[in-house]
């Protein structure tokens, strides 16, 4: 059975290119309130995560709410392995599909076709699983003779298209997402969130990240709101969500 756990996750990133000691100096002064420091070796650090723990399990759809970098995409990516916790432990059972950054591992002087291919590979499709379903992605981008061409020629509108058909075609247990709509005109949306919809629901855990409360309630069944990289609250949505619309306010 799928689950993903987070047991006392802390998670530092550094910051290599900040140069030069009075930028340092600016930089530290603010962080006293916003989580920078110097380590030992002198590297300017974010704690991106703080002592997090949190256990999400089968039939969970929990929504991801807080401030701009209060730290979801990152709890996003320490949860896909992306990031390893500097302390602490994640620890998942299933297969654990991000969709964080959609276009990730496109190669520009590919076409479209072998761009289908490659994608999918990356995440995590076999080569038996891509040919099965390649027609299908084809067919649903919408992008006829253009898979034959490099998608160094696509608009940035086909680019997002091909890279959202390929990643929603994935089967996964546990489906990690943060703010993947905006796809193209109001036809072409209308079929990706019924596509996202259908992902969601082939889903075990699902966990995403956005800035609609309104669609959080609607898909969600728990919410985990995060601020300065801590754990604020965990819970039902509605009662998570209010709590969050009511400190906002």
């Amino acid at each position: 059975m799928a689950y993903i756990e987070l047991k006392n996750v802390t998670l530092d990133l550094p910051i290599f290119d900040v140069q030069g000691r009075s930028l340092k100096k600016q930089v530290l002064r603010v962080g006293r309130r916003n989580r920078i420091a110097e380590g030992n070796d002198g590297v300017i650090v974010v704690r991106a995560l703080d002592d997090v723990s949190v256990r999400f399990e089968r039939g969970d759809r929990i929504g991801l709410i807080g401030h701009n970098g209060a730290g979801k995409s990152t709890l996003l990516r320490a949860m896909a392995g992306i990031y390893p916790p500097t302390a602490g432990e994640v620890a998942r059972e299933g297969k654990v599909v991000p969709l964080l950054d959609i276009s990730l591992g496109m190669d520009e002087n590919s076409t479209g076709m072998q761009n289908i291919r490659l994608r999918g590979l990356l995440l995590g499709m076999s080569d038996a699983e891509v040919r099965a379903k390649q027609q299908e992605i084809a067919d649903f981008c919408e992008l006829g003779d253009y898979l034959d061409l490099p998608i160094r020629t696509y608009s940035s509108g086909m680019r997002v298209r091909l890279a959202f058909a390929v990643s929603t075609a994935v089967d996964a247990e546990i489906l990690l997402l943060d703010e993947v709509m905006g796809v193209g005109d109001a036809s072409f949306m209308h079929k990706a969130e019924v596509r996202l919809a259908d992902l969601h629901g082939r889903a075990e855990i699902v966990v995403l990240a956005m800035h609609s409360n309104a669609e959080i309630r609607k898909v969600c069944n728990k919410v985990l709101w995060m601020e300065r990289g801590r754990v604020r609250a965990f819970g039902p949505t509605e009662e998570v969500v209010a709590a969050y619309e009511a400190s906002t306010a």
